[in-house]
């Protein structure tokens, strides 16, 4: 079983969890920018993340065999901070980096007027670059908040073609998928999706434009999510081509998008500007 994670923010994982994941068939993935769980202080400390997301996080998943890309902008959360949206003014020069394949993750988290205005930015800088967008479907009031955030793709230069509309469940995925938008689900404990349900939902609702993402993180999450998606899906009578369409060839088709998806996993050098993910090696 080959497996792309479309959405996974590795930054907040182990060296460990690189390790289990590719026993586990996960050769490629999307880390998309998001907050760190406490408030940024200002653009530069954006800065140095997205630089650790375009260089550090490759270097450690390609020791693992796992090809490493990223989505670049200002998270939802963090567009209500003034602090810290000046940086929509930095993303352009990130944008343009190889191994970004999409503007994201973007979209809603408390439906505010600075949310809204990030959204229709973000949006735009996405069809000037010629990338797809990962838009983040709020967590509460999830049907309202899907609503508004078809709207502002409506009015946007970007087709819904190349929107993923992520986090979804059983309330929003009949609007979402008549939007014309791909459809991503979080594996997650407690407060998304399950195997089970998902199952459940592929029966219903087939294979096309489906997405299975871990977003696994600094909280309470699994890396192997995905994997756990695929084999319940087998279980339940899915086949191995239903399993490699959504694990494999739907994320390969979304991020491809961009032209520049790179999936082989050329062994890296040793070191990343000096360093190893050896501790006290030479």
């Amino acid at each position: 079983m080959r497996i792309f994670d479309p959405h996974i923010h590795m930054t907040s994982r182990t060296t460990d969890d690189y390790r289990a994941m590719h026993t586990a068939g996960i050769r490629a993935l999307v880390e998309p920018a998001f907050w760190l769980g406490q408030p940024r202080t200002s653009p530069a400390s954006f800065h140095d993340y997205f630089d650790a997301l375009l260089g550090w996080e490759p270097f450690r998943a390609a020791q693992y065999g796992i090809a490493h890309h990223c989505a670049i902008a200002l998270n939802p959360k963090e567009a209500n901070d003034p602090r810290c949206t000046p940086v929509l003014e930095e993303l352009p020069r990130y944008l343009v980096k190889d191994s970004v394949v999409a503007v994201g993750e973007i979209g809603y988290d408390s439906m505010t007027p600075a949310e809204d205005t990030a959204l229709a930015a973000q949006l735009q800088l996405a069809a000037e670059h010629g990338l797809p967008a990962l838009v983040h479907t709020p967590h509460r009031d999830k049907l309202a908040g899907l609503h508004r955030t078809l709207d502002v793709i409506r009015e946007s230069d970007l087709p819904p073609e190349r929107v993923l509309l992520d986090h979804l469940n059983e309330t929003t995925v009949e609007h979402a998928t008549d939007s014309g938008c791909w459809l991503g689900f979080s594996i997650y404990p407690d407060t998304k999706m399950d195997e089970d349900r998902m199952v459940t939902l592929l029966r219903t609702h087939g294979t096309e434009r489906i997405l299975v993402n871990s977003a696994a993180d600094w909280g309470k999450s699994d890396p192997l999510a995905t994997r756990k998606v695929g084999d319940a899906m087998l279980t339940a009578g899915f086949t191995d081509d239903d399993v490699d369409q959504v694990l494999w060839r739907n994320p390969v088709t979304f991020y491809g998008l961009s032209g520049r998806l790179q999936l082989d996993t050329t062994p890296p050098p040793p070191l990343h500007q000096g360093n190893s993910i050896l501790r006290g090696g030479e």
